[in-house]
């Protein structure tokens, strides 16, 4: 009990029996026994999550103690889906206490992709947590919930594939007005890329420290990396963005349409889709002297929109097998 220790000041102890605890333990390098076990157990019962062990050297008594009565105090944070991992490792500094600069260098090292790395949702995590601790959990929580999103899906995870969809979705992410226009949104994606036409999306070049910045002809013009759709046909080389689950089964799954054009409704705020380039110019005209109000309700819903809610509406995680055929019956 009195062999010196040493640990990471924040741990996390996955929830399970004391046995299938220590067991995960000794993976990560404590060297823990069948004593130990038998002490833990005396103590009480080791407590699951994040735990501040308020100093990284201890004897082992202490640690087995610690085990079982500490808790680490805990802060939300939210990745909104659509923002850029730049603006987010921003937050995480100010919000944790953490160097920026060390997020972002342990990032760029060990990210797979520039962005997308993080799935986007709210974070419950622990104050005192050191920048390489906390990405590396955040990328291994992402990863996990790719990797069993995918498998519902598909039957199995192919990272690189698996991230076609995810800049696919970033592209989404920012282009669709709410959940419901994502698959319509993909389709005209998806029609673009299939007869070679540049994507021509703003939203494209809102990546990194360009998040919330205005997208105008001159950035149009100077822009010369892959973001840049007006410049280069294809997707991207990288997500341009965190993303949800919505616009990542949106990305897999577009509402079957001859879309290849939309533009924002100065009167819903809602998207208003084309198949030529004759009505969208029409589109773009009907918004002139029309005042923004963005009432976001769809008045004149077609039976191309009432898929695109259906497909939203699919619950892929339950892996219902009539609701995937249904899915897939909507991909030209």
């Amino acid at each position: 009990m009195n062999i010196p220790l040493s640990s990471t000041k924040v741990l996390y102890i996955p929830k399970g029996s004391t046995k299938s605890i220590i067991t995960h333990l000794n993976k990560t390098g404590y060297e823990l026994n069948q004593l130990d076990n038998i002490v833990i157990n005396f103590l009480g019962y080791p407590q699951s999550g994040w735990i501040d062990l308020k100093s990284q050297y201890m004897i082992k008594a202490d640690f087995l103690y610690k085990l079982t009565k500490s808790k680490a105090a805990l802060k939300n944070i939210t990745l909104i889906p659509g923002e850029t991992s730049y603006i987010f490792l921003e937050q995480l500094a100010k919000r944790f206490n953490l160097s920026q600069k060390k997020l972002e260098k342990i990032y760029n090292e060990h990210a797979y992709k520039a962005d997308g790395n993080i799935l986007a949702e709210t974070y419950s995590l622990p104050y005192g947590m050191k920048e390489d601790h906390l990405l590396f959990y955040l990328f291994s929580n992402t990863n996990k919930q790719y990797e069993e999103f995918s498998k519902k899906i598909f039957g199995y995870y192919d990272k690189k594939k698996w991230y076609y969809y995810i800049t696919m979705a970033s592209i989404i992410q920012k282009e669709a007005a709410n959940v419901d226009e994502m698959p319509l949104v993909s389709s005209v994606i998806y029609n673009r890329l299939r007869k070679g036409m540049a994507l021509q999306m703003d939203g494209t070049l809102n990546y990194g420290k360009y998040s919330h910045v205005k997208v105008t002809a001159q950035r149009i013009k100077e822009d010369t990396s892959s973001y840049n759709t007006y410049k280069n046909k294809g997707l991207p080389a990288n997500p341009i963005s965190a993303v949800s689950l919505n616009a990542i089964k949106a990305a897999i799954f577009p509402v079957k349409s001859d879309y290849l054009y939309f533009v924002k409704d100065n009167k819903t705020g809602l998207h208003k889709f084309s198949s030529s380039y004759k009505a969208h110019v029409n589109n773009i005209n009907a918004n002139k002297g029309v005042k923004k109000s963005y009432t976001k309700i769809n008045e004149n819903e077609t039976k191309i929109d009432k898929e695109a809610k259906k497909i939203m509406k699919t619950d892929v995680s339950s892996q219902k097998p009539s609701s995937i055929k249904d899915l897939w019956s909507n991909v030209k």
